[in-house]
């Protein structure tokens, strides 16, 4: 509405003229009341017995006629003889308001917002025409003292504005527009209903609740509609929620718009639709909706609506004509009905007085709307309780006193017959309790209401909502929750990832990468590093642990061939010690043979401890003991060599070499040389020693347990200065390959000085390739094969010949023809 248009409704003129005395005029049409009763003290009431109005053209050529009123609205007419009732009730109470009649002034604004602005000025001002007593003024007290209404957010926001300078309390029983909170935009408006603010949250959750994460959503193109669905949609989101359309419509919207909703829809995918809309526009939306035949949608809807039982049934009570419709109301309004009967006039009606309406059924006589015709008896009674305070009212009221109600409403607190306490808080608006309701048909097709929740928003966070879940019947009466997904829940193991253009709750699944886990989320979580994902990618699970163990058939298998090795060195060491007598084996430095065989059964034991579960002590013991039994091994070796090679030269004319290297020069050099690896371990051991170490980046579903080096430096050190031994061992064996004896030890040193350096050359490319318990196993094998290739290069041959051949195992086959020395 224009301003033009409001200035015929609410401008009262001054007009002064020399020839006539100061007079206050109306300007407009005076608006009557449909209701009306006088009264000490008056209270307005404004309602729509219309929702709707004939629509026509204006040619701004002549002054607009008042709005010609349509489709009766019986559920105002209901909150209308709650507020005559109450009134009724309290004029005749000795407890409140003793010697006060209320009077009351009720009007039909038919929906129309424009409407609401005059009739409130109207209730404010006198609708008298002109007023021409001498110096009367024209500004006079207001001609009621509250108003009770609207049923709509609209229309109370614009009567709260022109109202709310005034100081006239405006107390809706049914509007709910969060935005009515607003005090300094409405600083007299209170409301027995809850606001919006709470009921779209509540909504939100309730959604959430049954796991519907994509749903449809409908409004009233008003301030109801697009406020509370602002609110819904803020809470959704922040619960996960996604709305696949919202549309807004208004009654009088042309059809086109509705096809093009109802389109929408048809064409949707989510099955559940959340309506925040007024009663009036959801009987038409339901009307279009069933000649469409859109059913198997599950209706989520708001208190405008959801007690009507008319809406309900799916059916539109606004068929019959005006005038019957008014019978019917006048019949219940006064308790009596039209007597008929037949004449040639046609019927005759009148009334006796004493009819039972008790057996009428009507949109009228619905009591479903209960809870709301409640708010309307609750706002009457704060208007009375304040003026019952503001008048000392005690045996009877003191008439005298100025009445200002609208300070002392907002501060009222008392507890109706029924128990319903009853106040406001400093917006005006009441505690936020809602029922939850479910629709259930029974079998004449009525509907009943069924409380099956209730939402409190006064509890704490996460007990706000209860709900008996197993009582709710579904649409077209499924006992089944329908679901209402963009997207169906991703299984465990997998993660979210969304669609292009699409909202959030619209994604595809995909499933986590090995050692992460999910349950339901857009990421996957990595697993602790000693856990590793499941093959369900839904939990982690303890890693294995890795190491080289007696149990398994690897370390079975090395296990036996060191105890093979030692038993083998164990039985050429009983031979040699029982033929020590013999030619062959005192040829060979016996000394240094037993040493080697010492050497080299210990040798084949220290491969045993790298089999088993890592420890501090066995990390440490198995590199230095590997390090050290392999060093006097080889020394032994270099011994041997360096004897043969001394004694060929000793053969020589004025060579006088073995007195420099006899047996205890041989016993030196074997402790020098083990003395030097002694050295570098416990030097490696001192600095930093190897240690225990879980592994987590070689295998990635297992844990390695290993020992680490320490200091790689140590580690290399003692490697390296075992193969430098041999290296010389084998260049030593090399000269001496081709000296003239019989029997040469020299060639059997060489080819296992040969065995030795291949097995470490190849060893260091497998170790360091080897995962996990392999490289272990690769380092035992490394220690076994060398140890096999001294043990069977240098001694098997004595023991064949000891055992095989003894008849060449005389001094003079060893010595040879020719042959000059002794060794």
């Amino acid at each position: 509405m224009n301003r033009a248009q409001r200035a015929l409704h609410c401008i009262i003129t001054f007009t002064h003229s020399h020839a006539e005395e100061p007079v206050c005029r109306h300007r407009g049409d005076p608006e009557s009341p449909q209701l009306f009763k006088s009264g000490d003290i008056m209270l307005g009431g404004i309602l729509s017995f219309h929702s709707s109005w004939r629509d026509r053209q204006e040619t701004y050529m002549n002054k607009p006629k008042p709005l010609q009123c349509t489709s009766l609205n019986f559920r105002d007419f209901q909150f209308a003889q709650a507020m005559l009732f109450a009134i009724e009730e309290i004029n005749n109470s000795t407890a409140l308001l003793p010697g006060i009649s209320l009077g009351y002034k009720i009007y039909d604004i038919c929906g129309s917002i424009a409407r609401s602005v005059g009739v409130a000025l109207a209730l404010a001002n006198s609708n008298d025409v002109s007023s021409a007593l001498p110096k009367e003024p024209c500004t006079k007290p207001a001609q009621v003292q509250a108003i009770i209404g609207e049923t709509s957010s609209s229309p109370c926001m614009a009567i709260a504005t022109v109202i709310g300078p005034l100081q006239i309390p405006l107390i809706s029983h049914f509007a709910t527009c969060a935005c009515l909170s607003d005090k300094t935009k409405y600083p007299s408006f209170l409301r027995t209903i809850p606001s919006d603010y709470y009921q779209s949250r509540a909504l939100a959750q309730l959604v959430k609740h049954f796991g519907w994460t994509w749903v449809g959503a409908i409004r009233s193109n008003n301030d109801y509609g697009n406020n509370g669905m602002a609110t819904f949609t803020e809470t959704a989101q922040q619960l996960g929620i996604c709305l696949e359309y919202s549309v807004s419509f208004f009654r009088t919207d042309p059809a086109e718009k509705i096809q093009t909703i109802i389109d929408i829809i048809k064409a949707s995918t989510s099955k559940v639709i959340v309506a925040f809309l007024s009663l009036m526009d959801m009987d038409v939306l339901i009307h279009e909706l069933s000649q469409h035949n859109l059913t198997g949608r599950q209706w989520v809807g708001t208190e405008a609506w959801i007690f009507d039982s008319q809406t309900a049934a799916m059916d539109k009570p606004l068929n019959l004509s005006g005038n019957e419709i008014f019978t019917k109301f006048w019949e219940k309004s006064f308790n009596c009905k039209f007597k008929q009967s037949k004449s040639s006039a046609g019927v005759d009606r009148e009334c006796t007085g004493h009819e039972d309406l008790t057996g009428v059924e009507n949109s009228f006589t619905d009591m479903s709307l209960m809870p709301i015709i409640n708010n309307v008896y609750k706002g009457v009674y704060a208007v009375a309780h304040a003026l019952h305070k503001i008048l000392d009212c005690k045996e009877t009221c003191n008439k005298i006193l100025k009445l200002d109600p609208f300070m002392h409403i907002s501060n009222i607190r008392f507890k109706t017959k029924e128990g319903d306490e009853v106040y406001f808080n400093e917006n005006g608006d009441p505690p936020a309790k809602y029922e939850i309701v479910n629709w259930k048909r029974r079998e004449n097709d009525n509907v009943d209401f069924v409380t099956v929740g209730l939402y409190d928003a006064s509890l704490p966070a996460g007990k706000q909502l209860i709900l008996q879940d197993n009582s709710l019947i579904w649409a077209q009466n499924s006992h089944h929750v329908p679901v209402s997904v963009c997207s169906e829940k991703c299984p465990p193991g997998t993660r979210k990832v969304l669609q292009k253009g699409k909202p959030v709750c619209c994604y595809d699944c995909v499933q986590c990468a090995e050692g992460e886990i999910s349950n339901n989320s857009f990421t996957c979580v990595r697993c602790h590093p000693e856990f590793w994902s499941n093959e369900r990618r839904d939990a982690c699970i303890k890693k294995e642990a890795v190491f080289l163990s007696y149990e398994e058939i690897m370390g079975a298998l090395l296990t036996a061939a060191s105890l093979f090795g030692t038993c083998m060195t164990a039985a050429v060491a009983f031979i040699f010690f029982r033929y020590r007598k013999t030619p062959i084996v005192r040829a060979n430095n016996s000394e240094l043979s037993f040493l080697l065989l010492f050497s080299l059964t210990l040798c084949f034991l220290c491969s045993l401890t790298f089999i088993g579960r890592p420890s501090e002590w066995s990390c440490m013991l198995r590199h230095t003991a590997f390090g050290i039994t392999f060093v006097l091994c080889i020394s032994c070796v270099l011994g041997k060599t360096m004897v043969v090679l001394m004694a060929f030269r000793s053969t020589l004319p004025g060579s006088n070499v073995m007195k420099w290297f006899g047996p205890a020069q041989q016993r030196l050099s074997v402790l020098g040389f083990t003395l030097i690896q002694v050295i570098i371990c416990v030097l490696w051991l001192t600095i930093s020693p190897p240690f225990p170490f879980k592994n987590f980046t070689k295998l990635k579903d297992k844990i390695i347990l290993e020992c680490a080096l320490g200091s790689p430096v140590g580690f290399w050190a003692v490697l390296g200065y075992i193969g430098l031994l041999a290296i010389l061992c084998f260049i030593f064996a090399f000269l001496a390959r081709k000296l003239p004896d019989n029997f040469n030890e020299a060639k059997f040193i060489t080819f296992s000085m040969l065995i030795f350096c291949a097995v470490w050359i190849t060893f260091i490319p497998a170790y360091v390739s080897s995962p996990g318990k392999f490289s272990v196993a690769v380092e035992i094998f490394a220690i076994l094969a060398s140890s096999f290739g001294l043990l069977i290069c240098i001694f098997v041959p004595k023991c064949y010949v000891i055992l095989l051949k003894p008849e060449k195992n005389t001094k003079k086959n060893i010595m040879g023809k020719g042959a000059q020395t002794s060794l």
